[in-house]
Formats: structure tokens, sequence, C-alpha cells
């Protein structure tokens, strides 16, 4: 077993089975007269990998922002481990076991990896800021165990040996998995992926997805990943939804959608006509 794998057992706790299913029915999301999602509906079972695809505009980043809490959903409901999402702000969404990356990285560039790592365990952190800052008996050893198992999450994703460095002085393909990291150290159970190749090679492109692979694998934790590269999707996934101009034309199993008229018509289409619908800024 590699040192990854041995690792891998410390980075989620045991938690039991059956609690960790995303539903998402009739989301719709307006803005200002603008239909960005109009009645979107998918399930993402516990454990599996399901991957959101469409078009450029289709709505993609405007449905992971209201999954995350960014975004108020105008209509519909978003359901995770019995709790409805709609209403809750960002941190009480984290709360409840979901993480999330983002298409621009989004770590402090000064910091180290593992003090990046850090501040994903901050949800779980006990220690008030007093003890933390007295550096009392009891904050330094809380202190200790999360750095160990910041180590193992670091380990796991391939960025073990990165710990002490800033994480401006990495290549981007090594940053993107320094941000999955820190989405890990937080112990999800369901971790949204926004484009997590993306310009990446074709050598990053594959250990990301290799990684990501073994985060449900290994660790057990649903994905739901927002992807353009067709051939990671079909690799990594269980299930597709599909959306086109904030709609849902398809889903199901990834070689079924490949082949569905309305998904090719979709794809054939975006390249050769103008696209109106508002995208996750509300620009056209």
């Amino acid at each position: 077993m590699s040192g990854a794998n041995r690792g891998a057992r410390g980075v989620v706790p045991p938690r039991e089975t059956g609690l960790s299913e995303l539903v998402v029915e009739g989301l719709t999301v307006r803005f200002a007269g603008l239909t960005a999602l109009d009645g979107v509906g998918f399930t993402v079972a516990e454990g599996s990998v399901h991957a959101v695809i469409g078009p450029n505009g289709a709505g993609k980043s405007t449905c992971f922002n209201v999954l995350s809490g960014v975004y108020r959903a105008s209509e519909g409901s978003v359901r995770f481990a019995g709790a409805e999402l709609t209403a809750l702000p960002p941190h009480r969404i984290a709360g409840l076991g979901v993480a999330r990356t983002f298409q621009n990285i989004a770590l402090s560039r000064h910091l180290s990896v593992e003090d990046n790592l850090m501040l994903g365990r901050h949800r779980l952190t006990r220690a008030g800021f007093v003890s933390a800052g007295l550096r009392l008996p009891r904050a330094r050893r809380e202190d200790a165990r999360h750095r160990a198992r910041v180590r193992d999450i670091a380990r796991f994703v391939g960025v073990g040996e990165h710990l002490a460095a800033p994480v401006g002085l990495l290549s981007y393909g090594v940053q993107k998995r320094v941000e999955l990291a820190r989405a890990l150290a937080m112990e999800p159970r369901l971790l949204l992926l926004d484009e997590p190749v993306a310009g990446m090679n074709g050598a990053e492109r594959r250990r990301m997805a290799e990684v990501i692979g073994r985060v449900r694998a290994d660790l057990g934790v649903s994905v739901l990943l927002v992807e353009h590269d067709m051939g990671m999707v079909m690799r990594l996934a269980d299930e597709v939804t599909v959306l086109d101009f904030g709609r849902r034309i398809a889903g199901g199993a990834p070689e079924r959608v490949q082949r569905d008229p309305a998904v090719i018509r979709a794809y054939l289409g975006a390249a050769h006509e103008p696209r109106e619908t508002a995208d996750s800024e509300g620009n056209p």
C-alpha cells in the first residue's frame, strides 16, 4: 500500500451511510429578469461521482453557487443530509460537510502549503482565540492533531513534499491539488469541484483525475463536478447531468448521455450560435 493510501484512512472520519445524498429539485435562479437556471433537478448518490456539463453559459457555475450558498435560489429545493440548503449561508453549508473548490485558484499565495491546508481545519477547531493565542496545552495538542491530519491529506493528494513551500512558488497544477487538499481538510461528505483540471496540461490532468477517483474510492466522499474535459467526465462520472440555456436537457450514465441527440445538438450548436442566457455573474 502506498504512503498516500496509508494516509487516506486518517483523512475523513467514519460516518453512517445513507446520510449524504444530495437532492436538487426545481432549482430556478433569476438575475434581473434573466433566467440562469430553470427548474433544474438531479440527485447525487452517496459515494458517487456526478458531473454537470454543458456549453458555456448553460448555468453550471450558477448551480454550484447556489449549492454552496453564494447565490440564493429564486425557486426550488436543495437538500443534503436531510437539511434544506437554499436558505443557509456558506459557512452553515460547510458545517454540514460540503466543501468546494473554484475555477480560479483561491489560495493565500504567501502562506505555505501547510498553513493553507490549516485554514481548511478552521470549522473543526475547538480551541478559542485566547487559548490558541496563549499556546495553552489544550490548544497545542489540538494544533498538533490538525497538523498531523493536514500532513496525511497532503500526502494523499501528492503535495506532501511541498508542505513548507509558499503556494505562490508552486506550479499551477500543484496549486490546483493544494486547493483540493484544502477542501479535503474540511473532512467533507460532499465535494464540489468547479472545473478541477481547467488550464492544466495532459500530465497534470491525468494526475488530478487519479486523485479525484481516489477521493471517492478510498475516502467514500461524494463528488459533484463541473468540467469541460469530456474524456475525464466519461472516465470518472457515474452519472452526468447536462444543462443548456439553464435547463436540464439530459441525464444518466455517461455512455448514454454522450449519444443523446439533444446533447449532441447543444454542443454542436454552441460552436455556431450566440448564447443569450445569464451566466454565473448575471451577464448575458
